[in-house]
């Protein structure tokens, strides 16, 4: 994990540092917090959603009198594509309008109880990911989505962490994912930390190893699943979806429930986050490019429901068909929805 509260202080575990260094950075107000998320100090969809409630329960205890509207508001901008932000922003903003409750003691409890929510949902997503893994199966996972991106034990690579434990011996190819690599860097001190057997690759080289039958399933996480079940991703998952399809491997996408955003009806409603194009131009410090050169950085895309093998929940696996049939729907009913939001 890399958020945590130590002495009534936040503290992030800046993930730009890893893997080199294990450099934890103490948030000392919520425009601290705004500027780590949008640097990638913090990510993932859930941890940043997570990250963002606890710096809000943060300004509420150092600004007991100001509008929570207000700071909520600035909060959900720090990244557009990720809904778990939103999500858990909302609810603080809803929660404390239906109790009238407004106190730095009630906020803090409302970040509490999602967190614990998170891992939660993260624990039931490894357990129905797993019993679809084969002994002696390679996998290829893309960009991280561990403990460092969740605040549990992770989406995509919480599956792949729940099938070791299980005695599955398995193989993981670890997508490096350009441009800022986190699959390189981050994934593979994940996989490091509990001896998973790895190799990393570059994006560009998963089609050869299908070809090879070098992979025999994918897991990939999401950061925004629309109600048809297109969903976006960290960008490369769409063109692995792509190769996955042809060489008949089986793809799946593992996300909480918290990750549907039940207002947005297909992929094509998505707002991608476009980055700084300087990241794509360079890295760390090294460019490589000419002088003047323009860079495109989307940070995102978004692949459809029909590239899907099925869609890991934390209630349950969902078939390709069964989330063309309108299963995501189901969810929205209020009985299901009470559920999702039922700490």
């Amino acid at each position: 994990m890399s958020l945590r509260v130590r002495k009534g202080r936040i503290e992030i575990l800046d993930q730009r540092a890893l893997p080199l260094e294990e450099k934890w950075l103490p948030v000392q107000n919520l425009d601290e917090m705004y500027h780590y998320i949008k640097v990638l100090a913090v990510r993932g969809a859930p941890m940043i959603g997570c990250a963002a409630a606890l710096s809000l329960a943060q300004w509420r205890c150092q600004n007991p009198y100001a509008d929570l509207d207000t700071a909520v508001a600035r909060m959900r901008t720090a990244r557009p594509t990720a809904v778990n932000l939103m999500y858990c922003c909302d609810y603080i903003t809803q929660q404390c309008k239906a109790s009238n409750n407004y106190s730095a003691a009630h906020i803090t409890q409302l970040a509490f109880d999602l967190i614990k929510r998170e891992q939660q949902m993260c624990l039931s997503m490894a357990r129905h990911g797993a019993s679809l893994v084969l002994d002696g199966e390679n996998i290829l996972t893309h960009c991280n989505t561990g403990s460092l991106a969740t605040i549990g034990m992770g989406t995509a690579l919480g599956v792949i962490r729940q099938a070791h434990r299980m005695g599955k011996k398995i193989h993981v190819y670890v997508d490096e994912t350009r441009p800022l690599l986190q699959g390189g860097r981050l994934t593979s001190y994940e996989l490091s930390k509990e001896n998973i057997p790895y190799t990393v690759i570059c994006d560009n080289m998963a089609a050869h190893l299908m070809s090879q039958e070098k992979i025999q399933r994918v897991f990939v996480g999401a950061d925004r699943i629309a109600m048809n079940g297109d969903f976006a991703n960290k960008i490369g998952t769409y063109s692995l979806a792509i190769v996955s399809k042809y060489h008949q491997v089986p793809f799946h996408t593992v996300s909480p429930v918290s990750t549907i955003d039940f207002d947005c009806n297909s992929g094509r409603d998505i707002c991608i986050e476009e980055r700084d194009m300087n990241e794509v131009l360079g890295a760390f410090g090294t460019k490589w490019t000419p002088h003047g050169a323009l860079g495109y950085n989307p940070a995102f895309d978004v692949t459809p429901i029909g590239l899907v093998t099925s869609m890991v929940l934390d209630s349950g696996v969902f078939t390709r068909e069964e989330i063309q049939e309108g299963r995501l729907w189901d969810l929205k009913k209020p009985a299901h929805v009470d559920e999702r939001t039922k700490i």
